[in-house]
Parts: C-alpha cells; structure tokens; sequence
C-alpha cells in the first residue's frame, strides 16, 4: 500500500487539528539522570488531502505557551537564552512528503524553530477515522522525531562539574493529533 493509498481513507479536504483532543508534549534530559517533560497548549495546523489523496500537513505552535509545570523554568524557556519568545513567538512545520515505513509513515518537512529552518522526519502513525460524535469524521495520527536542540540556535551550555550537562542536546517531541474533517 502507498502512502497516497493510505491516507485515501481520508476524504479529499481540509482536516483541522482539533487542539482540544491533541497534544504536542516533549522530553529532555535533566541534570543526565532523568528527563523534564513539557507541552505546548497553544498550537494549531490541518492536513489538507487532494482529490488523488495526497497529503500535506501545515502547523503553527505558540511557543509562548510552553508548560513544564514550572513557571520559573518556563520564564528561562521563553528568554533569549531558549526559544526568544519576544523575537521568534511561533514555531512552524510545512510537510515536503510522506512516505511508507513498514506499517507507518514518515512524514518529511521543514521544522522553523528561533527562526532557523531545517528538514525533519518525523516517524508517523496512522490511527484510522471515526465518524466522530455529532461534529463530523475525525482522524487521528501519533507522531514523533527527536531533535538536537543545538540545529535550531538554542545552544546555551550549562556543563556540570561531574560531566554532562543541566540540560541534554536531544529533545524527542510528540504528538498525538486527533483532526475534525471541514465542512
């Protein structure tokens, strides 16, 4: 099966990401031993299908809305030595294709983080649709890609005297989006 043929079980249009029912969270290492883990609640995208059933997804996430529990790491997250909320607010991803892996996917794109645009993979999972309960057919996809933080200009260094550093260079991103067809 191709992945045109996959995504065939979506109808032609416009699926919404539905922000409610989907979730963009992440994890670093903390301190080498452990991990933080955060989420964005802000965030919003759409896959759009064409009539041969070609997908394309497009998203935008409020980077200001990061949430690790914590509002004194979050402040540091959002300053200029992290994600510069005040120049770069969004965070971008634009598909480029899709392509079979075993029974999943990858879907490549451009990821524009802090103003710096990269190609990604991110390692895709089709859930299937559902006629949805009373608001239209939704659809639902589990997605993740592990990044280096350093590609996309957040390369504070804070080293530890033992070895290692207060926060990893690799950050696994997931997402789990659950998207409402269009009328």
């Amino acid at each position: 099966m191709t992945a045109a043929t996959a995504t065939a079980k979506l109808s032609a249009g416009t699926w919404a990401i539905d922000a409610i029912h989907s979730s963009i969270e992440f994890s670093v290492r903390h301190l080498v031993v452990s991990k933080v883990r955060g989420h964005f609640t802000s965030f919003s995208g759409a896959v759009v299908v064409g009539e041969d059933g070609t997908p394309s997804v497009t998203a935008e996430i409020d980077i200001d809305s990061i949430d690790t529990r914590n509002e004194q790491r979050d402040a540091h997250l959002k300053a200029a030595d992290f994600f510069d909320v005040e120049r770069f607010p969004t965070a971008t991803f634009a598909s480029t294709g899709i392509r079979e892996a075993g029974d999943n996917y990858v879907l490549d794109g451009v990821f524009t983080l802090k103003g710096i645009a990269k190609p990604i993979s991110l390692d895709l999972e089709f859930n299937g649709t559902n006629p949805g309960m009373g608001h239209g057919e939704v659809a639902g996809f589990t997605a993740s890609v592990v990044l280096n933080r350093k590609d996309f200009g957040i390369d504070i260094d804070l080293p530890l005297e033992t070895g290692g550093a207060v926060v990893g260079d690799k950050v696994t991103i997931t997402l789990e989006i659950e998207a409402l067809k269009q009328a």
